[in-house]
């Protein structure tokens, strides 16, 4: 006997209007804002229904713990896999098998960590090591609040694994320098950006390409340049539906098929046109102009994960704990 599963979606008489929430991290703003548009067209047009989508942004850290403390997001979309876990394990509102449910282990799009210097490069910054020259001011964000400050750390922690031939000392001496040039940490990574450009405050800044990309688009006139250093980090800002807020709202329907669209031709488009990286390959080749080919390495390759960088590094007491301890004195 075969079983059938039959989805009605409602009729102009029946169509029902709709609010969740994406809780999400600082250089998504723009990205989601054209999304949660093409999205609520998306639905209308499928269902008869009307959907309008709701943005909390802020250090991907700080949202994490927001949701852990009764924030009522129906979808998370923040900037690495370790804020979702501690959702769902410290804050038990999903799964802890929700890299399951997505493609790409629930990451849709990806990014990178690159410099932006201001015109002319004047401090000749061109790779990691002349970032840590006695002349040279950095700005970063805090990784405690900011997933991008993690992706960051890591991608200058590892690269100097990499130079090194696997010294943690060696890594270690390298991001230590590279704190003691950090005049300001920001709690997030789009409060950085207006730090660097608004304030004016350093000679380079450590970020995501995505947000580097809209900083030259939104500054034309700053002649802000973006520096690609010789290796990075692949980044891959993950996304999940919070279970227990969507079952008791009635929104699992919406706000799964609010993240499968990230994943659609459209979603892909729309988050290449925000200078991330999409993961579909005939999206991928429509923008290949607009990201340049870089050596990347994973966290899982050279920290085995998330779980183990982040005891190694951001957990109280651990190494960056001990590096800021060092340059603040």
């Amino acid at each position: 006997m075969l079983l059938f599963s039959v989805v009605v979606f409602g009729s102009a008489a029946t169509a029902r209007e709709t609010r969740i929430l994406n809780v999400s991290y600082d250089p998504t703003r723009e990205f989601y804002r054209e999304f949660n548009a093409a999205f609520a067209a998306h639905w209308k047009e499928k269902t008869g229904d009307t959907v309008t989508v709701l943005q909390s942004h802020g250090g991907s850290g700080k949202q994490a713990r927001a949701v852990i403390d009764g924030l009522p997001a129906d979808v998370v979309t923040l900037a690495l896999a370790y804020d979702i876990d501690a959702i769902a394990i410290q804050g038990k509102r999903l799964a802890t098998n929700w890299q399951s449910r997505l493609p790409q282990r629930s990451a849709p799009y990806t990014s990178t960590v690159v410099f932006m210097v201001r015109k002319g490069n004047p401090k000749n910054i061109h790779d990691w090591d002349d970032l840590i020259k006695h002349d040279v001011r950095v700005l970063t964000p805090n990784p405690k609040t900011s997933g991008g400050a993690r992706w960051n750390y890591l991608a200058a922690y590892g690269q100097a694994l990499l130079k090194h031939n696997g010294s943690h000392p060696a890594a270690i001496e390298f991001v230590t320098k590279l704190f003691q040039r950090v005049p300001i940490l920001d709690t997030g990574a789009r409060g950085a950006t207006s730090t660097f450009v608004n304030r004016g405050v350093a000679d380079v800044l450590i970020t995501w390409e995505n947000e580097a990309f809209l900083a030259l688009k939104e500054h034309p006139a700053e002649g802000l340049q973006i520096i690609v250093p010789s290796v990075s980090i692949l980044a891959e800002p993950s996304v999940a539906v919070v279970d227990r807020v969507v079952q008791r709202r009635g929104t699992e329907l919406v706000a799964t098929s609010y993240l499968q669209f990230l994943y659609s031709e459209t979603g892909q488009s729309i988050a290449a046109r925000h200078f991330f990286r999409p993961r579909m390959k005939s999206v991928a080749r429509t923008f290949a102009d607009r990201f340049p080919a870089m050596k990347l390495f994973t966290v899982e390759d050279v920290f085995g994960g998330w779980q183990a960088a982040h005891k190694a590094h951001f957990s109280d007491g651990a190494t960056f704990d001990r590096v800021c301890g060092m340059t603040r004195e």
